[in-house]
């Protein structure tokens, strides 16, 4: 049914329009936003949200919208979502990914989880700062979705439904002031609700009536620095509450007789500080089991090859992180490092997969 109401809607929407009274067709809805009530653990920092783009209920609807439409995209093919699955901890599980026109990218599909919390630089880089900035660039990416946002803009405009949503979102008196800036602040609004606070090692410190496994238990040791077994040396990079860094290391993946001999040069492909080339943000390992497969390019398949590498103690570059070739010398057994994944599991919040506030609309 509604299928076949919208196209008349449409209709109708235009011939007002033509007769020039667009403007109170837009501006006769009610523009009264709610403030969205963001909710997260009360060990998380206080997330950090721009002024000018405060979140209401109306604008993280919107940009939920925007995410999965795949309008966004030259031909019509990918959205937003396409490279960010829900059920994935919002990656898509491709070593790196395709764009529409079949275009391998050069770095694997980051996880969104607790992305609102980042606030050193977004990407493998750190190359933008703020969500809104980011969601400005993949339209118009050559690789990823290939469009320019004027084809974007105008596909909006003319829609059936999305003016209405704007209005609501944002008050806007006409269709014609649909703009891409207005449209990235809903996307970063959708985007920073994307909380993941509820996996088994969130539940263990709050209900002391929940527990670790025995197997869960050590590998938490091993992870954070128990001498009185062996430091794995993980819980230096990748720390609570996210279990990830703000901050930018070599750990080791590829031999670098200098700095210059990277050939992806990563943080230092935007600072243009030599020190930062092969340098790469420190991830989440929130849904660290779902996000396969692992590290900027993809390169390994699974958690026992991440641990084998670590274990392996990375490969000499002048600036590898000095813990990197520590692990090597611990000697890790197989049994101990699959302790160390039983308790990455626990990191696993199928809450935040499941929750219908985050899947498509369409």
């Amino acid at each position: 049914m509604q299928k076949a109401i919208l196209p008349i809607f449409s209709l109708a929407f235009l011939m007002i329009s033509c007769n020039g009274k667009e403007e109170d067709v837009i501006a006769s809805i009610t523009y009264n936003p709610t403030p969205y009530d963001l909710k997260y653990a009360a060990a998380f920092p206080k997330m950090i949200i721009p002024a000018d783009n405060p979140l209401t209920t109306e604008g993280v609807e919107l940009g939920r919208f925007l995410f999965y439409d795949k309008l966004l995209s030259a031909n019509g093919t990918m959205s937003c979502a396409s490279c960010h699955l829900t059920e994935s901890s919002f990656t898509d599980n491709q070593a790196v990914s395709k764009g529409i026109d079949g275009i391998a990218g050069k770095r694997s599909s980051m996880s969104l989880a607790n992305i609102g919390f980042v606030n050193t630089g977004l990407f493998w880089n750190g190359s933008v700062k703020t969500l809104e900035e980011q969601a400005l660039l993949p339209i118009e990416d050559p690789v990823e979705l290939h469009n320019k946002w004027e084809k974007v803009i105008e596909r909006l405009q003319a829609h059936p439904d999305y003016p209405t949503r704007f209005r609501k979102a944002f008050g806007i008196a006409k269709t014609t002031d649909i703009t891409k800036e207005l449209a990235i602040k809903a996307i970063a609004q959708f985007e920073r609700t994307l909380i993941s606070d509820n996996a088994k090692v969130d539940q263990i410190a709050r209900n002391r009536d929940i527990k670790f496994s025995d197997e869960e238990f050590d590998g938490f040791q091993f992870f954070f620095n128990d001498i009185a077994i062996a430091d794995a040396q993980c819980g230096h990079c990748h720390t609570s509450p996210f279990y990830g860094s703000n901050d930018y290391f070599n750990n080791g993946l590829d031999s670098a007789t200098t700095l210059d001999d990277f050939k992806d040069k990563g943080r230092g492909q935007f600072t243009k500080i030599p020190s930062d080339n092969g340098k790469f943000r420190t991830p989440s390992l929130r849904n660290i089991e779902l996000t396969a497969p692992y590290m900027h390019d993809g390169r390994f398949k699974t958690l026992e090859e991440v641990l084998d590498h670590y274990a392996s103690g990375g490969h000499y570059a002048p600036n590898v992180d000095p813990f990197i070739p520590q692990i090597k010398l611990i000697n890790l057994t197989k049994k101990q490092k699959g302790k160390i994944i039983a308790f990455l599991k626990t990191f696993t919040d199928t809450t935040f997969t499941n929750n219908p506030k985050f899947k498509s609309p369409f």
